[in-house]
């Protein structure tokens, strides 16, 4: 799952993830699920994100809850951002569904004007500029609060000048001159208009009187008069939703409350939250009061919790949901024909335990799934972190991992190769031609050659020793002791499934070049959490989460993944050259090919293959096929023939 973020927070191999969410390899696991209709036919009961329920309900969220498990699945059917995208096959902004009109960039690209259509709160309220403002001073008072900023200038909402709001009209003045297309696509994108039923500081409170949402936004910056206000807000709405910014260990069950608060009952989506347990699931019912397009046509939208795709597939066998998706061990045939960058695999035949109830539908997803490294690891007694620094480990890491075997056995053929933080499973301009040839082709031999040349020992089978340490020629690198050890842990993701294979396959090539991975497995929750940006040092090496869906970040840019202090940079890749690429996207027309093409080579990541989502929607079921590339589900839109 993205992390979603933007990852998504996400979302793997599987979306995120901002999430930074993610997903796991083939299965991609975004259920868009339906439901109980088969009795009533007024009710759709959709089998959600196995292993990795909504756990956060506030939009405004840190990298350990930015995955499309509680934004793209939860928060958007409630709460709508600034600006919606995706529409079929298309990653482009979705204008029906989006609160505002289309941007108008001015004075050199410096100053961007938005007007919102007229939405409102389901309290009566109007979706205004205040709203929008709202969010931009919750975010002023610590840009680190949320999970999409970055350092450097470039990001919201420090690459403000000033705010202007009135009526329905915001103005940003910014520092700099801005790229159109980025500052839409990665920047407007990451807003989500607020209610002012939720400037308080406590559940009694009078709408607004908690003084953020109306605040001028010079005065909310972190040593402003109202920054100490905005904090309190932000306080208060953070542990509504589970989580205490100050403690950020403690733990707080508001899960009971989601369903009832008078804070998360104001919507502007086109659902309300009738109930939520996250070990079953969430229900919610249509807002009567929602002033948008593509209002339900169900009276009860369910969605259910599964800890695995094996008890989600049970449940579809035994005709308890009317969409779910499919794993690739679930998949009794393979694809006619093998997906190939920017076009979908020829689907095979469907499970033969489902075909009489159930279509199976695919899509491309605007993600590519990686293992990152985390290259401030205090690991393998100091050396961890030194050693994935080195650009022949990594290289030789590449070179062990068979994405051609992968796709072809565990997933069946649905999948395709690739090779950058750039997805190819969907067909866009933004891919280089290099992009499509693997600079590092699946190669014990040449996995072992690398670590030889560079001062280790290498014992296929057991375990490399560093036999030369120092810098320069023959030698192992900087940091890197005598007898330091390729002996490194790797935590995987339960859901889905197929990791667990995937990863003891590579696992196995790993071994066969001395080098040793040692695997375990959690939930997507904790391998997700555990994988933070440790700028001190911290011990976690190699987790597998899935991956990263590019949303709300739709420019696949790499800002929030790859920047030197980007939030989602979970392993803190940091370059000058790959930094200076990015702004270089940012700030004017330069294209992704530069920057895509110089990490390809120099691998912030291991890369595996990007993945295929497969769906089993009832076919009595329409509205749900085909999904857009982005995951953005609407069940508003599902309706019963």
């Amino acid at each position: 799952m993205r992390k979603r973020f933007r990852i998504t927070r996400w979302v793997a191999t599987g979306v995120a993830c901002v999430g930074m969410v993610a997903l796991g390899a083939v299965s991609i696991s975004m259920a868009t699920s339906a439901g109980a209709s088969s009795v009533t036919k007024t009710v759709v009961t959709d089998a959600g994100q196995t292993g990795s329920p909504p756990n956060y309900i506030f939009p405004f969220m840190t990298l350990a809850h930015f995955g499309v498990n509680n934004i793209d699945y939860f928060q958007y059917y409630m709460y709508r951002p600034l600006y919606m995208f995706g529409s079929h096959s298309s990653i482009t902004v979705n204008n029906k569904l989006s609160l505002a009109k289309a941007p108008v960039f001015s004075n050199g690209n410096k100053t961007v004007t938005v007007t919102l259509k007229n939405y409102k709160w389901s309290d009566g309220e109007k979706v205004d500029a205040a709203d929008v403002l709202f969010w931009m001073n919750l975010w002023h008072q610590n840009p680190s609060s949320y999970a999409a900023w970055f350092s450097g200038g470039l990001s919201l909402p420090t690459s403000v000048q000033s705010i202007k709001a009135s009526g329905q009209t915001v103005t940003f003045t910014m520092n700099k001159s801005m790229n159109p297309h980025w500052f839409l696509y990665n920047e407007l994108s990451t807003i989500t208009p607020l209610p002012l039923a939720w400037t308080v500081t406590s559940l009694t409170a009078t709408p607004g009187s908690g003084g953020c949402a109306n605040a001028p936004f010079s005065s909310t910056a972190p040593k402003g008069a109202n920054a100490a206000k905005c904090k309190a807000v932000l306080d208060f709405l953070s542990e509504q939703s589970g989580f205490n910014p100050t403690k950020p260990k403690q733990t707080i069950n508001a899960f009971p409350t989601y369903a009832t608060s008078k804070i998360w009952s104001v919507v502007d989506g086109p659902w309300k939250l009738s109930s939520f347990t996250p070990t079953v699931g969430f229900t919610m019912v249509p807002n009567p009061k929602y002033s948008g397009p593509n209002k339900p046509k169900i009276k009860e939208y369910i969605d259910k919790a599964y800890t695995s795709t094996s008890s989600m597939f049970n449940a579809l066998a035994s005709g308890t949901l009317d969409v779910g998706h499919l794993g690739s061990t679930e998949l009794t045939a393979p694809a006619k024909k093998i997906g190939k960058p920017g076009v979908l695999p020829a689907l095979g035949p469907n499970n033969p335990r489902l075909t009489a109830t159930y279509d199976l539908v695919d899509s491309p997803t605007w993600q590519f799934t990686y293992i990152p490294y985390n290259f401030k690891s205090t690991g393998d007694t100091g050396n961890a972190g030194p050693i994935f620094n080195q650009l022949y480990f990594r290289q030789a890491m590449q070179h062990l991992m068979n994405q051609t075997l992968v796709i072809s056995r565990i997933l069946k053929g649905y999948g395709a190769p690739n090779y950058t933080p750039v997805p190819d499973a969907v067909k866009t301009p933004f891919l280089s031609k290099t992009a499509f040839k693997n600079p590092y082709p699946y190669s014990v031999s040449a996995a072992k050659a690398l670590l030889k040349a560079h001062g280790w020992k290498v014992v296929s089978g057991g375990v490399d020793t560093c036999q030369k340490p120092g810098t320069g020629s023959g030698k192992c690198g900087k940091g890197i002791k005598k007898g330091a050890k390729l002996n490194f842990t790797f935590v995987y993701s339960t859901e889905p499934s197929n990791l667990k294979i995937i990863n003891t396959t590579y696992a196995a090539a790993a071994a066969s070049a001395g080098i040793r991975l040692n695997l375990s497995s959690a939930t997507f929750n904790t391998v997700y959490g555990e994988a933070t940006p440790c700028p001190k040092g911290c011990k976690w090496e190699l987790n597998d989460w899935g991956g990263w869906l590019y949303s709300p970040d739709i420019y696949p840019a790499g800002t929030e993944l790859l920047a030197a202090t980007a939030g989602s940079n979970s392993g803190l890749w940091a370059t000058k050259t790959s930094t200076q690429l990015i702004i270089k996207t940012e700030t004017g027309s330069t294209t992704l090919y530069k920057y895509e093409n110089w990490e390809e080579k120099h691998l912030p990541y291991i890369f595996e293959n990007s993945g295929v989502r497969l769906y089993e929607v009832h076919k009595g079921l329409q509205g749900v096929a085909p999904m857009d590339p982005l995951d953005t589900l609407t069940p508003a839109t599902f309706h019963w023939s």
